[in-house]
């Protein structure tokens, strides 16, 4: 009698379900992979796309804009069975990233797993089959399906909720107002007095991209010293409330404005999951986690790209076969006493160094390396070279210093030594 085949639902066609669904073949040719994408398209939201709002289904649209370049070195944003072109610069722009999913999936024959258009309803624990349920909705054709499958990785990104904030006087705002999620092309602003709203990436980013055609853009945002965004762009403190007309700020200026771009970032949002999956959502943070990934409760279920400050792609791959090592019972899982142990360490030494709460899953300094090496020792697989830590260490440092961090190209040397040369 044969055995029954292996069944791995996996939620999310970005660059981490890619990989997961990639793995899970790799790990088992004969195993059932499902991949299901609520969108028509895979990348999540490196899926550029013009439109904004809702698509044709009523799925809100998430894309970066059309001229960005990464903010992360190239040699992070690849795959380790499927780099990025080795002829294109270190801060590579949307559509080489297109370009490398796009490829992946051909290479891989990873498209025939996909379910493009069908939304995850719900996820729930089928204890009298020791499976998960799982609610699908054909978002083209209206029609619901329940499907059975023996393990569920999570892979809907970091991006699928927007955050902004309630100011007071937001609905008295007469001009435009949008997140982040919805900006395309700095020329859609050209001779607009623009304030853009947070300091975090997409702010530092979109800010000066705008400043170049606009007649005027201010940055509001609550870090204490100035952050680095050329001579074009005012910095200002924190939003006090919205007039009609503008913003107020903290320092008791008041500013007049056309639009107002919330760079207020994302939160984690999971609704398709039920309260018997055993995993809580709180304050950004999912817990408790074995390692950032596999449920510590009902361990057939795992999370891929939760982790931030980290090499992206390759962050993701390594996550996966750390997962499938165990699912795949190619290793033995821990017990959950010691998992839970395992969890408890890590809560308690970020507790020390502050990075609790919506930090939880942030790979800061030394973390990001040893997270790496953790489960490369752990599940006896490949690990990642530390050089690759360190050029993202030093990426990110120079982004906080220095608004034309981009004009440097980075090269590997070896496993632990890299060369940055402006260009």
């Amino acid at each position: 009698m044969m055995a029954p085949t292996t069944s791995y639902c996996i939620i999310g066609a970005g660059p981490a379900g890619l990989c997961t669904a990639k793995q899970a073949l790799a790990f088992d040719s004969s195993a059932s992979v499902t991949v299901f994408e609520q969108t028509n398209n895979i990348g999540g939201l490196w899926a550029f796309t013009e439109h904004c709002g809702k698509d044709s289904n009523g799925i809100d649209i998430t894309s970066m804009y059309a001229n960005l370049r990464t903010n992360l070195v190239k040699q992070g944003m690849g795959y380790p069975d499927y780099p990025v072109d080795e002829e294109t610069s270190t801060f590579i722009t949307i559509k080489d990233v297109e370009k490398l999913l796009n490829g992946y999936i051909d290479k891989f024959d990873l498209k025939k797993v996909i379910k493009f258009e069908h939304q995850v309803v719900n996820v729930s624990r089928n204890f009298g089959i020791d499976q998960w349920d799982v609610l699908i909705k054909d978002l083209k054709n209206n029609r619901y399906t329940m499907h059975q499958f023996d393990f569920v990785f999570v892979c809907n990104g970091h991006y699928s909720s927007s955050v902004i904030p309630s100011f007071q006087g937001k609905e008295q705002f007469c001009g435009q107002q949008l997140h982040s999620k919805d900006y395309r092309r700095s020329e859609n602003y050209l001779n607009k007095c623009v304030l853009v709203i947070g300091g975090g990436h997409s702010g530092v980013d979109i800010a000066p991209d705008i400043a170049v055609g606009a007649d005027k853009v201010v940055l509001s945002h609550r870090c204490k010293i100035p952050v680095h965004t050329g001579d074009r762009v005012i910095q200002k403190p924190e939003v006090l409330h919205l007039t009609e007309t503008g913003a107020k700020f903290v320092d008791g200026t008041e500013e007049d404005f056309d639009v107002i771009i919330y760079c207020t970032g994302y939160r984690y949002s999971m609704p398709f999951l039920s309260v018997d999956c055993g995993v809580s959502l709180s304050e950004n943070a999912i817990n408790p986690l074995y390692y950032h990934c596999i449920n510590i409760n009902q361990p057939t279920m795992a999370f891929i790209g939760l982790p931030f400050n980290a090499c992206l792609m390759l962050m993701m791959d390594l996550q996966a076969r750390f997962c499938l090592q165990f699912f795949s019972t190619q290793k033995q899982l821990p017990s959950r006493q010691e998992m839970l142990e395992a969890w408890q360490l890590d809560q308690n030494e970020r507790k020390e160094r502050f990075l609790l709460g919506k930090l939880s899953h942030m790979l800061a300094g030394d973390l990001q390396q040893r997270y790496y090496d953790d489960l490369a020792r752990i599940a006896s697989i490949e690990p990642l070279k530390p050089v690759l830590s360190k050029m993202h260490a030093d990426c990110i440092s120079s982004k906080n210093e220095d608004v034309n961090f981009r004009n440097y190209e980075y090269r590997v040397i070896d496993d632990e030594n890299f060369t940055k040369v402006k260009i």
